[in-house]
């Protein structure tokens, strides 16, 4: 084989691969769900809660960005999961117009919900333009709590002697954690939800030991192997995505997300989590 020949046949297999990769990371990997399954243990949790299950679901960005059907078609396969408790980190719509509330009806009644309880906190999506649109998150947290949904706002609520704390979105107005953790009882088991992880770095926690979980990163949605991804819109570039222990008795866990903010992945597939709850023995 010529040199020319040798350089065309190159070029046109390096055409071919670009492609297919292209072509998989448009059309393949962003519907190619993957359920992660982990353990939790939890101070102070009931017995009668060890063993349960607790089904993460964040970012699911209900729009024109991707075609939601595949967002309904995840939440049934979920649903065969039967989780006990079912939490969501934020961004159920990708708000841009009043014709998101209207999609994220058509989704509501697929949404699972646990059956011992169903709470979640917003995302910054959730707040319409600039992230600051109040009415937007409260027409939003108002349409979930029809479906049995309970947003929390800088609040925290006990299901089955199991304390849901959760954080109002990191970027919008009403982000106001210590307004709750200023009431951390460490005595209880507890569970932190808060949307954009780099609340982690903030001054609120009250000496919270336990577990966060968190979205909004994606997990950079492209990720090239064995090295960090490129774009994710955090200041602590560490919060990417999974399990990380934050090494003072915090151990903060961010989901990849279900949705998109564009159509597009490449080694980072969709996640919904699954975690077996458990009992730290002290």
């Amino acid at each position: 084989m010529n040199r020319r020949k040798f350089i065309k046949n190159t070029t046109l297999g390096t055409l071919g691969l670009g492609f297919l990769a292209g072509l998989y990371s448009w059309q393949i990997e962003p519907f190619n769900l993957e359920f992660v399954k982990k353990k939790m243990p939890i101070h102070h949790l009931p017995e009668n809660l060890i063993g349960k299950t607790l089904m993460q679901i964040s970012d699911i960005h209900i729009g024109d960005r991707f075609d939601y059907q595949f967002i309904i078609d995840s939440f049934k396969k979920a649903e065969k999961f039967h989780p006990d408790f079912v939490v969501y980190t934020g961004d159920f719509s990708h708000y841009k117009s009043k014709k998101q509330i209207k999609q994220l009806k058509e989704v509501l009644p697929h949404f699972i919900k646990g059956k011992l309880g169903t709470v979640g906190v917003l995302g910054n999506h959730d707040y319409g333009k600039n992230w600051s649109e109040l009415n937007v998150a409260d027409e939003i947290t108002s349409l979930l709590k029809a479906k049995e949904i309970r947003i929390l706002r800088n609040e925290q609520i006990s299901i089955e002697n199991l304390n849901f704390i959760g954080f109002d979105d990191y970027w919008s107005p009403k982000f106001n954690p210590s307004k709750v953790m200023i009431q951390y009882d460490s005595a209880k088991a507890n569970l932190v939800l808060c949307h954009n992880p780099d609340a982690c770095d903030d001054d609120v926690w009250n000496g919270y030991k336990g577990w966060i979980l968190a979205g909004h990163t994606h997990g950079g949605q492209v990720k090239l192997p064995w090295l960090p991804a490129p774009i994710i819109p955090v200041k602590n570039r560490k919060y990417s995505a999974g399990e990380i222990d934050l090494e003072d008795g915090r151990t903060l866990y961010i989901n990849r997300a279900i949705g998109h903010s564009f159509q597009i992945r490449f080694n980072v597939r969709p996640e919904i989590t699954i975690f077996e709850l458990d009992k730290i023995l002290t």
